[in-house]
């Protein structure tokens, strides 16, 4: 910068503004500087610069969960908020780096502005682990009481809610929850399901599972069916334990909708295309994505932000 400085015949200040586009220098000496630049091959170290600033200008994104075979990086969750989160914090000049819960110790993600967590982990281990960053953290999940972080999510409660509503209408009177309510989200879908089948003086059963996969579903209709349980409704945490509720029930030798009505939750393509199509509590990814980007980018600037939660509806197919 001091040679180029040299050869405009202007101070290294003026230079430093040009090539950063500032008003502060009109427009035929910016442009005057920036083809001396390209002449003399010169380009802005930005790792200097950033260095000198105190900044990164990235945006470190977590995903809690673990991906396997069965629960892919390429689901809705995460890829649909992870589109939402690369468009505003891309349009703010900012890049990304992903990685996963295991990955999250490299330098890289240590020196970030700040930090989207995609998943609060069980029991909020994963908030915990990750507030000793230090940096600003905005968290997708469910807002619990007396939490301080910044929270972006769908309403849960009323996710379940609704499902319960549903179900009552159509005459499920034994209804089965599967899920691990361990995860503040599940807790919440499970609550809503609960207090609103309460109402009508009817208490689901609950079949745990850790696992967000097909055969994690599969499996849970099977102890059912080990246990003799007496079941005509099931609720899933994810569509993929509803996928692999209804290929249970099918190998029972059982019908879906005729014997069991199933509703899922997130609304995947994957569940629309699946035979029987099915119903699925919807939640809207790109716009959760979008709210992250935006409230994690006010936290680096010092600005305040609140947490925010997104509305959800039941989508009714054919199960």
């Amino acid at each position: 910068m001091a040679d180029l400085a040299k050869l405009a015949g202007l101070s290294k200040i003026t230079v430093s503004r040009a090539l950063s586009d500032s008003p502060l220098v009109n427009p035929e000496t910016r442009e005057r500087i920036r083809e001396l630049a390209r002449e003399h091959g010169y380009k802005l170290n930005i790792s200097a610069r950033n260095l000198r600033l105190r900044r990164s200008h990235t945006v470190a994104v977590i995903v809690e969960m673990k991906p396997s075979s069965d629960r892919t990086m390429f689901d809705p969750y995460p890829l649909g908020l992870l589109g939402g989160i690369s468009q505003e914090l891309t349009a703010a000049g900012y890049s990304v780096l992903l990685t996963t819960r295991q990955g999250a110790t490299a330098a890289a993600v240590q020196a970030a502005d700040g930090l989207i967590l995609l998943g609060q982990g069980v029991h909020q281990d994963a908030v915990h682990r990750f507030d000793k960053l230090g940096v600003p953290m905005v968290v997708w999940g469910a807002g619990l009481k007396g939490d301080s972080h910044v929270v972006v999510g769908s309403d849960n409660r009323l996710g379940g809610a609704v499902v319960a509503d549903h179900f009552f209408r159509l005459g499920r009177r034994h209804p089965v929850f599967i899920g691990n309510p361990s995860h503040p989200e599940i807790y919440e879908r499970l609550n809503g399901f609960v207090d609103a089948l309460g109402v009508h003086g009817i208490k689901p059963l609950l079949m745990r599972r850790d696992e967000f996969t097909a055969d994690s579903g599969t499996d849970a209709v099977h102890s059912l069916q080990a246990r003799k349980v007496d079941f005509d409704a099931i609720f899933a945490c994810s569509d993929l334990l509803a996928i692999g509720a209804i290929r249970g029930i099918q190998q029972m030798g059982r019908t879906v909708p005729g014997d069991v009505s199933v509703v899922g939750y997130d609304d995947m393509p994957l569940g629309a295309s699946f035979l029987p199509a099915l119903s699925s509590v919807h939640q809207d990814w790109q716009e959760g994505g979008m709210l992250l980007a935006r409230k994690v980018l006010a936290l680096i600037r010092d600005e305040p932000a609140q947490s925010e939660t997104l509305p959800v509806s039941l989508v009714v197919r054919s199960t």
